[in-house]
């Protein structure tokens, strides 16, 4: 039993076999459904014409957005370029916003992805790692589960080990429940293939601080 510690159970989202047995519109209706049964326990008046389209907006938010990454039929596709310009330096793409849930509260995570690679040959585009962040954060999700997952989706899309990302995120479960503590965040980081060198794991955090 965890309680209320951040634990990540394994790398792959917990997943009923199931999943994806139904549609998005019929989630969306059951969803709308059970929500407005939570409203009704907690007292609202969910007939009050600012609370009447909420169970509505809440599930259609679940599915078509903040969960969405639940979902492989969104996955990004992340076609690969020709490195023509033979680029074969470190290419880090810093300060991706990222907005993800705690599976624990269903809380916010906020934070900054960083993401770092060596072209294997081939690159990809920048706009492709930012939907590729994304996709794995539009899940329920601990930040160490994530940070792999990215780097693991990165190395897939990429055909190389030579990833590193860094995820810099505030976790509103902390900062608005519980202890309240509004201003730690949590860092996490996955290093494989050149930057399990720490010289280039150096190179790659300092680059990131610089200009912070």
């Amino acid at each position: 039993m965890n309680g209320d510690d951040h634990v990540a159970t394994s790398l792959e989202t917990p997943l009923r076999d199931d999943a994806f047995a139904i549609d998005d519109d019929l989630k969306i209706e059951l969803i709308q459904k059970h929500f407005k049964e939570i409203m009704r326990v907690l007292g609202l008046d969910i007939e009050d014409d600012s609370l009447k389209r909420t169970p509505y907006r809440v599930a259609k938010m679940y599915v078509k957005e903040i969960f969405a990454g639940l979902n492989p039929a969104n996955k990004p596709n992340t076609k690969l370029f020709e490195n023509k310009y033979q680029y074969n330096k470190m290419l880090i793409e810093k300060n991706i916003t990222m907005y993800s849930f705690c599976e624990h509260h269903f809380l916010p995570i906020i934070g900054k992805v960083h993401v770092a690679y060596f072209s294997g040959g081939k690159v990809i585009g920048l706009s492709k790692i930012n939907r590729l962040v994304q996709y794995y954060a539009n899940r329920p999700q601990v930040q160490e589960r994530l940070t792999n997952q990215i780097a693991d989706g990165l190395k897939e899309a990429l055909q190389s080990e030579d990833v590193a990302v860094i995820i810099d995120a505030e976790h509103l479960c902390i900062r608005s429940r519980g202890i309240k503590d509004t201003n730690s965040s949590t860092i996490t980081a996955s290093y494989s293939g050149k930057f399990q060198d720490e010289k280039n794991q150096m190179i790659f955090i300092s680059l990131v601080n610089n200009g912070k």
